[in-house]
């Protein structure tokens, strides 16, 4: 179960396909190629503080990776440098696999 600030990989997917909101992929290059959700983008973690102005401020921004800690620290950071509609997507990419949502890779 989500909690404010968070969403369940259904109510993510739910929101992309609205297409009024972004996903970012906080994991490294090397696990985006083996799998990824379509329409994600690949922001690494550790690249955020950089790419910060890549992150849409106008709009939800659910952010992902594979289990849900990386993304979490992702939303701290988003959320206190201006990005409040930043929300982690519970579980990461397995819960988004085991709700059978698509990906590719």
């Amino acid at each position: 179960m989500a909690t404010p600030g968070e969403a369940t990989p259904q109510q993510a997917h739910d929101a992309l396909a609205s297409g009024t909101s972004a996903l970012i992929d906080v994991r490294e290059t090397w696990e985006w190629d083996e799998q990824r959700i379509p329409g994600a983008v690949l922001i690494p973690l550790a690249e955020i503080p950089q790419r910060l102005a890549e992150i849409p401020d106008d709009r939800d921004v659910y952010v992902h990776c594979r289990l849900g800690g990386r993304s979490s620290r992702a939303v701290d950071f988003l959320r206190e440098h201006g990005r409040p509609r930043a929300i982690n997507v519970v579980g990461g990419l397995e819960a988004w696999q085991e709700a059978g949502l698509p990906t590719e890779g």
